[in-house]
């Protein structure tokens, strides 16, 4: 996902000379095509994210289309104070990408997980929470998102993500999408995670049990119409999955949403989600989801339990 990242800050800037990029000392060879097309529009401003989030919306309150990108956990919680006072309070176009979300940095220990940056961040006022399944969902809100009076979150994974959506005439901000057809139980989930649930799909199809899943693209806003429409199909139950803390994220919000709608029916919804708890058994993504029951199996599992 960096890299289709790079490619199409390469393309939006080549056609917005108000558009900069705000690099947090990371992904440097990523964007020499960026450095090249515009030389005048890429600022490294080293390892000092609150200091970066002040210049983006110093930056977007002058006329300019700031993006900021590091790793998710230093351009969300190690700056919070810049993105609520200097960002959102001003309604600053500024747009910020946490890369490597969740835990894409798993072996690297509880410094580098994101696994509360939805939770905390969907709290401050007028600030948009995404986080898109792959490539084409990140493409489609990028290009929204410089345009867009207001500020931004848009959490990504590394890189190696499969492609997700076949259909890519209904992507952008607050856009649920069906990835996969079902009609017992339907999985709404955000971000690259979702890999795990089409598998689990394919997995419980032969054995004789039908899951939808579907990509909401991110939390804040939530697609309210998209919702309203999975309600009136007869799932047995909802199950949310995200790649971030089971508390404040994804499955609160749909929970919220449940509570507040003025239809008559409700429907159950379960929660994937990591446990409230620091991870201290390190290994890769792969090792850790599997570890905490986020990987195809512990999602089979899951659906079975209901």
């Amino acid at each position: 996902m960096r890299d289709a990242f790079a490619k199409e800050m390469t393309n939006l800037a080549s056609k917005m000379n108000n558009l900069v990029l705000l690099s947090g000392d990371i992904g440097n060879r990523m964007f020499d095509e960026f450095k090249k097309t515009a030389p005048n529009q890429f600022v490294n401003c080293g390892i000092a994210e609150a200091n970066m989030m002040s210049m983006a919306s110093g930056l977007a309150l002058s006329g300019m289309r700031p993006v900021v990108y590091t790793i998710t956990p230093f351009t969300t919680t190690r700056c919070l104070e810049q993105i609520k006072v200097g960002a959102a309070y001003h309604e600053a176009p500024v747009v910020i990408i946490g890369t490597g979300s969740g835990l894409s940095y798993s072996e690297l220990g509880p410094t580098h997980h994101s696994l509360e940056d939805m939770a905390i961040l969907r709290s401050i006022p007028g600030l948009r929470v995404l986080a898109p399944a792959d490539k084409n969902e990140l493409i489609a809100q990028l290009r929204e998102a410089v345009k867009f009076n207001g500020p931004t979150y848009i959490r990504i994974g590394k890189k190696g993500e499969p492609n997700l959506h076949t259909n890519l005439n209904n992507l952008g901000i607050c856009q649920g999408n069906l990835l996969r057809e079902g009609d017992q139980y339907l999985l709404l989930g955000v971000g690259p995670i979702l890999s795990e649930a089409i598998e689990a799909s394919k997995i419980l199809e032969e054995q004789g049990i039908s899951l939808g899943v579907a990509s909401l693209g991110g939390i804040k806003p939530i697609d309210d119409n998209f919702l309203k429409s999975m309600l009136k199909k007869k799932f047995k139950a909802w199950i949310s999955l995200e790649e971030h803390g089971i508390i404040g994220g994804l499955g609160t919000a749909l929970l919220e949403w449940m509570s507040e709608i003025s239809l008559d029916k409700r429907i159950r919804i379960k929660r994937i989600g990591v446990p409230d708890k620091f991870i201290h058994e390190l290994g890769n993504q792969i090792y850790t989801r599997k570890k905490l029951g986020l990987d195809s199996t512990g999602i089979i599992n899951t659906i079975k339990s209901l």
